[in-house]
């Protein structure tokens, strides 16, 4: 079997980045050991894009919630992979974006590094430091107020390139209309239930380069018994997850799967080239009936809210059930 390599693409600022990730959160109760030996098996494999972050705790800036940068900064430290063959992604939390660059100082200190090589906002909420509430879009600081302040730190040599998670088309005209520094990345949920065409098109012609969590699907996903991912596996002698991996990569996107499996993470790295009939089939995957929908936000949205903000002010198109309405 022939594999294909794994895709550099260059940022709108010059930067280079690993066209495959390895995902370093395995969930709060995972984070430590377990993250720790994902990172050191991945850079033995090969991995050099490292994606890590912090969990979302309220309070003042201390220890707290930053265990899986902690994890990830020693496995890099032991690893004897000199700093700039490696590409490190780390995010601003929410209660932190009052307070940029303090925050980006702490992760550089859990993770022992002296800079990182990108930046995001993990989400275009903010909450107060102090109580946890969800601040409202007008309350500040506001997103476009926290990528201001972001803007500043290329400057500092502290990360090299900034980005943005989780926006809608929505919420990314608001802020390109007052950014200076366009983003370098932007990172959302894709996979084969939830393509998301016209948001990666939009970031895209924006010149902004889109990677994607959650690229073989989370929990219950349907990709690993449906008769579509099966056939496809046999006919390309892979496993399923190298198809839903292999379509990521062909449409452009950097797929950042996670897998403390050894095996699965050489499988994760191992791409091939999908017939542009397979690239359809699996592109058209999403109109069945059911299957239009996020996996990640699976029981997280309420009332059609999602980490304190209505549907409409995220431009977000979900049910409470995670389902895109038609």
């Amino acid at each position: 079997m022939k594999f294909e390599p794994i895709p550099t693409y260059t940022l709108n600022d010059g930067n280079k980045m690993p066209g495959i990730g390895m995902g370093c959160f395995m969930g709060y109760r995972g984070d430590g050991e377990e993250t720790a030996r994902t990172v050191k098996i991945a850079l033995e494999l090969g991995y050099r894009h490292i994606d890590t972050v912090i969990s979302n705790l309220v309070g003042p800036i201390n220890l707290r919630g930053i265990e899986n940068e902690i994890s990830v900064g020693r496995s890099i430290a032991g690893s004897g992979v000199p700093r700039e063959e490696l590409f490190v992604v780390t995010k601003l939390a929410m209660p932190d974006h009052g307070r940029v660059e303090a925050a980006l100082d702490r992760s550089l200190n859990a993770l022992g590094l002296e800079y990182i090589d990108l930046y995001l906002m993990h989400w275009p909420q903010a909450d107060d430091p102090q109580t946890g509430r969800t601040l409202r879009p007008n309350e500040s600081p506001t997103f476009v107020e926290t990528w201001l302040e972001m803007e500043k730190l290329p400057l500092t040599g502290k990360t090299r390139s900034i980005g943005i998670c989780n926006f809608s088309i929505k919420n990314l005209e608001i802020l390109l209309s007052k950014a200076n520094i366009v983003p370098a990345v932007h990172q959302i949920e894709i996979h084969p239930c939830l393509p998301n065409f016209e948001l990666i098109q939009y970031s895209k012609a924006n010149g902004i380069v889109v990677a994607g969590y959650t690229p073989m699907g989370k929990g219950s996903a349907p990709f690993y018994s449906d008769p579509t991912f099966l056939s496809l596996a046999s006919k390309y002698e892979v496993q399923i997850g190298q198809i839903l991996l292999s379509w990521a990569v062909q449409r452009g996107t950097i797929p950042i799967p996670k897998s403390s499996n050894e095996e699965r993470a050489r499988q994760n790295l191992q791409i091939i080239k999908l017939a542009q009939e397979d690239m359809n089939t699996i592109d058209e995957y999403h109109k069945q009936p059911g299957m239009h929908r996020s996996h990640s936000l699976i029981g997280s949205i309420k009332d059609e809210k999602l980490l304190g903000w209505t549907m409409d002010e995220l431009g977000w198109p979900y049910d409470d059930d995670g389902y895109v309405k038609s």
